[in-house]
C-alpha cells in the first residue's frame, strides 16, 4: 500500500493508503489508519472497471460525496453549525453536479457504463 500525498490532507489523526497497483487508471482499495498504532479503521473499495462490463462490485465517487453531504448537513442542524460546513456542502454539490453532467453525457452517447470514450 502506498500513502495517499495531498498538500490539503492532515495525517495528524488518520493516514490514507492506496493500493499501489492498479487497473482502470485509478486505485480502488483504500485503507484509512490509525497512526498511532497502524489499526486499519476502515477499508473503501470503489468500483472496479465499467458496471456493463464487470458489474456492480464496489462504491461509487458520489456514494462518498453524498455520505460527507448528509454528515455536514447533520452537523449545521446543531450547535456545530458554521458558514465553513455551509460553503464545503455547496462544492460537493457542485461535484455531484458535475459528475452526474459526465454521466448525463456519457448516457446521450451510448457509452455509459463501458469503457467506450
Amino acid at each position: 500500500m502506498e500513502e495517499l500525498k495531498h498538500d490539503l490532507l492532515i495525517n495528524k489523526y488518520t493516514k490514507v493508503y492506496h493500493e499501489e497497483n492498479f487497473q482502470f487508471n485509478a486505485p480502488h482499495y483504500f485503507e484509512v489508519v490509525q497512526p498511532a498504532n497502524d489499526e486499519i479503521l476502515q477499508t473503501i473499495h470503489f468500483q472496479e472497471g465499467a458496471i456493463k462490463e464487470y458489474g456492480v462490485n464496489g462504491v461509487m465517487n458520489e456514494d462518498l460525496i453524498v455520505m460527507v453531504i448528509s454528515r455536514l448537513e447533520h452537523f449545521n442542524q446543531s450547535d456545530f453549525k458554521c458558514k465553513e460546513n455551509s460553503m464545503a456542502i455547496t462544492k460537493l454539490e457542485e461535484a455531484l453536479l458535475w459528475l452526474r453532467k459526465r454521466t448525463m453525457s456519457r448516457e446521450q452517447r451510448g457509452v455509459e457504463g463501458t469503457h467506450t470514450k
